[in-house]
This record gives C-alpha cells, sequence and structure tokens, in this order.
C-alpha cells in the first residue's frame, strides 16, 4: 500500500521537487499552495497519485480542509513536509512595519504549527504513526544581517521540532527538520547574485541544486517506524555557514 505524504508550499521550488521525488518512490503526495494551477502543473509531473488543494496555511480552516481532503482522497497521512515559508524585507528592525513581521509569523511559525497539529492529530488515529519533517533554517542558530522575523520564526521551529518528536513518541510519530543552506530556487538563487554579509560587502554566495534536498528527503521519509533523524543540514559546502566565513 503506497504511504501518503502532505507537502506545503508544493506549487514549486523545493515542495515541488520533493513531491516529484517521493512520487518517484511510491508516495501518494497531496500538494497545497496559494495558487490552483501552480499545483496541478506539480501534480500533472507526478509519477504516483497526486492531489493538488489550495491552502493558505496560515488560516485554520483551510488547512483542516486540506488534512480532510487528504485523508478523504488517500486514507491517512503518513508524512507532513512542512515547507511553506516567506522571507522579510532585509531592513533594521526599527524600519520593519508590524503588519510584515505579523504575516512572517503567521505563514512561517503559526502556519507550521497548525499543519503539524492536524497532521498529528490524523497520525494518532493510524495503527503506523506517521512523520513530520519540518523546513527549517540555518538561520535559526547562525542569523543573517536584518534577518529577525525569519530568524525567530526558524528558531522556534526548532523548538517546534523537538517538543513534537518528544510528544509523539508514544504515537509512533517521528518529527524531524531539515535545515537548509542556499538551495537554487526563487528564494536562494538571490544569494548567488550577491547577498550582504557581516561586514557589510556584499558578496556572491555558492548555491547547490534541490536534488540535495530531495534525496534527503526521500532518505528521513523512507525511516523505519522507531527510527529518526532528529536534524539534518543540507548546504553548499563552501557557504559561509561555518564562523560565517
Amino acid at each position: 500500500m503506497s504511504r501518503v505524504a502532505v507537502i506545503t508550499g508544493g506549487g514549486g521550488g523545493i515542495g515541488r521537487d520533493v513531491a516529484i521525488a517521493l512520487s518517484q518512490n511510491n508516495w501518494n503526495v497531496v500538494v497545497a499552495g496559494r495558487t490552483q494551477s501552480t499545483l496541478d502543473d506539480t501534480v500533472s509531473k507526478l509519477q504516483a497519485n497526486g492531489l493538488g488543494v489550495t491552502c493558505d496555511v496560515s488560516d485554520a480552516e483551510q488547512v483542516e480542509k486540506l488534512f480532510a481532503s487528504a485523508v478523504k482522497e488517500f486514507g491517512s497521512v503518513d508524512l507532513l513536509f512542512n515547507n511553506a515559508g516567506v522571507a522579510a524585507s532585509a531592513v533594521p528592525i526599527d524600519e520593519l512595519a508590524l503588519s510584515e513581521w505579523e504575516k512572517i509569523v503567521s505563514i512561517n511559525l503559526t502556519g507550521a504549527f497548525m499543519c503539524a497539529r492536524a497532521a498529528f492529530g490524523q497520525m494518532r488515529k493510524q495503527e503506523s504513526g506517521g512523520r513530520i519533517i519540518n523546513n527549517g533554517s540555518i538561520s535559526a542558530t547562525t542569523p543573517r544581517l536584518f534577518s529577525a522575523p525569519y530568524t525567530c520564526t526558524k528558531h522556534a521551529i526548532s523548538g517546534l521540532t523537538k517538543s513534537l518528536s518528544l510528544d509523539g513518541r508514544q504515537y509512533g510519530i517521528a518529527c524531524s527538520q531539515i535545515d537548509l543552506g542556499n538551495i537554487s530556487s526563487s528564494m536562494g538563487d538571490v544569494m548567488a547574485q550577491g547577498v550582504l554579509q557581516a561586514d557589510g560587502s556584499i558578496l556572491s554566495e555558492p548555491t547547490i541544486s534541490t536534488k540535495a534536498v530531495c534525496d534527503a528527503m526521500v532518505y528521513m521519509a523512507n525511516l523505519p517506524q522507531g527510527t529518526n533523524v532528529l536534524n539534518m543540514t543540507v548546504m553548499a559546502n563552501n557557504m559561509p555557514f561555518v564562523g560565517r566565513g
């Protein structure tokens, strides 16, 4: 029997490529995002069964509908990839509008929480339990200049991951976090063009393709029940992270 994965932010970038990789490994995949046309395009590329569901992860009702749709279509939720996220403007904190802070928190943190809550509730009902993989960031522990909103939400994701990893034990639910460096995607490609460094200079940073992320995700997703990779970092070896230099 094929397992079922729910992927938020599945209309493009990392989410789309992970969805395709999982489908190639016999996973049925439900992709969620804000635009139905991009979700349909992702589904058209899947090798296994797929479903696209429009969902704003910051909306509780839409999140509940997403997981209800997954269960109705495929009967279970065996994996959640909590991938949806956005970045804030790179400006000093006193220049950042409160509305932008609230938007980042509502998507990156509250949205991830609500999706994890819905997945956890479904997985508790299943004899097979399930697995939640949160998309974190190396910025959670080593931030960039002017990244307070993004860094705070990703730091919180690390706490959510560890809490769910502990809370899920008795139900057969594993929770992991994958921290990504500069990945060639709509967000990561900016780094290759030149990004602000701690000393005020602008430097181009190396990126890697999403294949490395997909390989890591497939490995983590296919681990046997009772086994978990709590945290994994995938990055370009030469990017400024270890010591930020």
